[in-house]
């Protein structure tokens, strides 16, 4: 739970009822500003240029982050979302009275300000106070900059402290917005429309990956929450959208990392009349639109390092990538019992019960995963990592899927989609074997699916982005948590019911 020093609750909780008692309400039901903080030191500039010895008259709100008190004179900062700006109030401007009734402000208090624009002898923008008012009387102080909120969990469970603490982290989730607006307006402009598909799912397909699930009351049936939004937005290219994309949550039980939280927000968009080559294409055009317009750059800080976005990126195969950087070539490992052994061999993970995709998957994270910092096409995977995708024609073994690589982990996942529904019916039964031999994230059959696919879809091209993991590499952060304004966590437990550590 919340630690509350109630010492200082009360005192707050004191000076709100002691403005009540003087017929002030320490929470007005709305107020009016006619200014907020960037536009009032915008309008000072305004006037300054102009010949102006001041600006224009001001109404301003927003919190107090700072507290000078001169005994007839205060200075103290508000910020609101666009900015912070300086507010001097004077014992002989407002009256006896009324100044005094600055005893009842705190830091972190929601306050109201009118009065002139002017610039101090410091060269400080400053709202000359004529008067002021409470807008929200705040009973818990805020943190403080500096040592109030060291605590990395807690800067993730309370989110709200970390955002009044921390201007880069306001920074972070001002940019994501931007780069997630920039992105719409991308494929907007290719033509696609944005539409919105199911959460709650009879069947969670479209990804390997284990589903939340829950009960539906009204139907009286299980529901699992969505792990991927492909077989729905498939479905609309069958019924003739032909460029669709949805950006929305995604939900999949499993681990937690610094790059994995379990509820995480995709980009999916299917064309129809394109492949692989034409996606990836696509991607390299948009990421490096958004690093421009939102960053200013196509190159952008990483690590102590640079990641060079600026197309067209470079486009490797699975095989060579791992032949180079581990030593491994899966064509000489084609079953699963010299994969595994080879597995061991390097002293990588390799379960009993995992099938020879799996392995590849893990000897891929392992050796090779982490090397590609600068962005990468990774294309041609076997068939066996990917049931969703079309076959190579010129070999049925791999298909043609591409991962977008940089920074070391995975942005993107793209296929030519697999629209035969024969086909796509027997590899929905592989992988219903192999979850019989313990797989538990492998493909289940979505019978709506292939009856759809029975009606026809056209050539597709498929692409799956993760939002979070974009916004890591663009902001050079090593942490998704970092990027998710409110990560996934353990529930907090009442301070009774934990242990003491000795």
């Amino acid at each position: 739970m919340a630690d509350r020093n109630d010492e200082l609750f009360a005192g707050r909780a004191a000076k709100a009822a002691r403005l009540r008692s003087l017929g002030i309400e320490p929470y007005p039901i709305t107020t009016a500003r006619s200014h907020t903080t960037a536009e009032a030191v915008s309008a000072l500039e305004q006037a300054e240029a102009a010949g102006e010895a001041a600006g224009p008259e001001v109404a301003i709100a927003g919190r107090i982050t700072a507290l000078r008190d001169q005994g007839r004179l205060t200075f103290l900062d508000l910020r609101d979302g666009s900015g912070r700006i300086q507010v001097m109030l004077r014992a002989n401007t407002l009256g006896a009275e009324s100044y005094a009734l600055l005893k009842q402000f705190d830091l972190g208090d929601f306050m109201r300000v009118t009065g002139t624009l002017i610039r101090t002898r410091t060269g400080e923008p400053t709202v000359q106070a004529s008067s002021f008012s409470m807008l929200a009387k705040a009973l818990q102080p805020p943190p403080e900059k500096y040592h109030g909120l060291t605590d990395v969990e807690q800067r993730y469970r309370r989110r709200y402290l970390d955002l009044i603490a921390n201007d880069e982290v306001r920074r972070i989730f001002r940019v994501r917005s931007q780069v997630v607006a920039a992105m719409r307006r991308f494929l907007d402009g290719r033509g696609f429309i944005e539409v919105e598909t199911p959460v709650l799912v009879a069947e969670s397909g479209g990804a390997a990956a284990r589903p939340f699930k829950t009960f539906f009351n009204a139907l009286s049936e299980e529901r699992s929450l969505r792990i991927a939004t492909e077989l729905h937005l498939k479905r609309l290219i069958v019924g003739g959208l032909d460029k669709v994309y949805e950006i929305g949550r995604i939900f999949r039980n499993e681990g937690i990392s610094t790059k994995h939280n379990p509820e995480f927000t995709m980009l999916e968009s299917y064309e129809a009349y394109a492949d692989y080559r034409d996606v990836a294409e696509m991607v390299e055009q948009m990421v490096a639109g958004i690093a421009l317009e939102v960053f200013g750059a196509m190159m952008l800080p990483y690590k102590g390092g640079s990641i060079d976005f600026t197309p067209p990126w470079q486009r490797r195969t699975m095989r060579e990538l791992l032949i180079e950087h581990g030593g491994l070539d899966f064509e000489h490992f084609r079953s699963e019992e010299a994969m595994r052994a080879e597995l061991r061999r390097r002293g990588i993970d390799a379960p009993a019960a995992a099938p020879w995709g799996k392995l590849l998957d893990e000897a891929w994270s392992t050796l090779v995963e982490p090397k590609l910092i600068q962005p990468v096409f990774v294309l041609d995977y076997p068939v066996e990592l990917s049931p969703l995708a079309k076959q190579k024609p010129d070999d049925s073994s791999l298909v043609e899927r591409f991962e977008a690589f940089a920074g070391g982990f995975e942005i993107a996942n793209a296929y030519s989609e697999l629209n035969d529904p024969l086909e796509q019916r027997r590899r929905f039964e592989e992988q219903l074997r192999q979850r019989d031999r313990g797989d538990d994230e492998a493909e289940l059959v979505d019978e709506d699916f292939l009856f759809a696919l029975e009606h026809g879809m056209p050539p597709t091209g498929g692409l799956g982005m993760g939002i979070d993991r974009l916004m890591m590499v663009l902001a050079d952060q090593a942490s998704i948590r970092e990027v998710i304004l409110f990560p996934q966590m353990r529930a907090e437990r009442p301070h009774s019911a934990q242990g003491h550590d000795d």
